[in-house]
């Protein structure tokens, strides 16, 4: 099931990826593919545009987090 969302002002495709998903890699693609002609609207949304936000993997919606170990 997909979710509906509004534009914000000044919002990009990679903004709303980060503020529903906690990433952007490979959600951006995601969007596009479920959203045909979105890309057509340049790289800042009209606000108040509809976007089509699509179900993803559990795998693929957890944001990857890389530890740092400083002394490995």
């Amino acid at each position: 099931m997909m979710r509906t969302v509004r534009a914000q002002q000044h919002d990009s495709i990679d903004a709303i990826a980060w503020r529903h998903y906690g990433k952007t890699a490979g959600v951006v693609e995601a969007i596009l593919t479920a959203n045909p002609g979105l890309a057509d609207h340049g790289p800042t949304l009209p606000m108040g545009l509809a976007v089509q936000l699509p179900e993803l993997d559990a795998a693929d919606a957890e944001p990857v987090k890389t530890l740092i170990n400083l002394w490995d």
